[in-house]
């Protein structure tokens, strides 16, 4: 029911208001209003690209006007909060009768690209089975330099991933440290044959804790939680949807442990780069950092 403006007026005197203020109260309220929505399919236009995109991240990505914790509360609001999904298919089997190297990496800071590379594998569901994606990370950067999408565990995916980012290395004069877990692919004759020679020093892991790989890990979590699909119909679709991934996750996806630079960004610069990781959420909250 319409209220009248001499009831307005008696009204906003009761209540000690003008109708005046009222009004601008009125006006406030449908600006925040449109200004809420207009965020909300930023959001969205982002999340058609990237459908795991965080909010920190996002936050960052469009600095919006408004505070951090009420963006944060528009999201949850808008059921725009994204869950976490932790799950593990084994993909390293460490018993084998290969030479396995010593970690060289529990005192090293990198402070360029192309100081030290990280290799892992993950799985990814196609159909009723598996496909597993052997990456190449360079550590400094974040950046994906090498994979390669496999029906199985052979050591010929993770070799074919190690020739894609040796042929993207520009600086074969500076010292390179490869890391991995101690996995029958990373320890077998052909793969470490390649690194050494290029000159490659070779650094492993010396336990199964996935915390000694972190960097290769943290990748693996951001491509499966953020930017892939948790099914493809058939390898082809999964390898189109892998690639599309990377380059979105090297190009467009801010790393707070980069300063918020994108891993591209990031690998074109030198000396430490500034961590800029907090929890905004209390233990139980809904989103959960994968980078750092």
């Amino acid at each position: 029911m319409q209220i009248r403006s001499q009831g307005l007026r008696e009204l906003c005197g009761l209540l000690g208001y003008s109708s005046q203020a009222y009004y601008q109260y009125n006006r406030h309220t449908e600006k925040r209003t449109f200004k809420q929505e207009e965020l909300i399919q930023q959001v969205l236009a982002h999340r058609r690209l990237q459908p795991r995109l965080g909010a920190r991240k996002l936050l960052e990505l469009m600095q919006p006007e408004m505070g951090r914790d009420a963006f944060f509360e528009l999201l949850r609001e808008n059921g725009l909060l994204v869950r976490r999904k932790r799950y593990r298919v084994r993909t390293t089997f460490s018993t084998h009768r290969f030479r396995k190297y010593s970690d060289l990496t529990d005192d090293l800071v990198t402070e360029r690209a192309g100081q030290l590379w990280v290799s892992d594998i993950t799985y990814i569901r196609v159909g009723r089975d598996f496909a597993y994606l052997s990456l190449v990370t360079d550590a400094y950067s974040r950046k994906i330099i090498g994979f390669c999408l496999s029906h199985d565990l052979s050591t010929d995916s993770c070799l074919s991933a190690l020739r894609m980012a040796l042929a993207s290395r520009l600086r074969t004069d500076q010292p390179l440290v490869h890391h991995s877990d101690r996995g029958t692919q990373y320890c077998s004759q052909a793969y470490t044959g390649l690194l050494n020679k290029k000159g490659i020093a070779i650094s492993m892991t010396q336990s199964g804790n996935p915390r000694d790989n972190a960097i290769a890990e943290r990748v693996n979590g951001i491509l499966k939680m953020e930017l892939l699909k948790e099914n493809y119909d058939n390898i082809n679709t999964a390898y189109k949807s892998v690639k599309q991934a990377i380059n979105i996750y090297n190009t467009l996806r801010p790393h707070s442990s980069l300063d918020m630079l994108t891993p591209e960004k990031a690998h074109q610069k030198t000396g430490q780069l500034k961590r800029r990781w907090r929890n905004y959420y209390p233990a139980g909250e809904m989103e959960v950092s994968m980078d750092g």
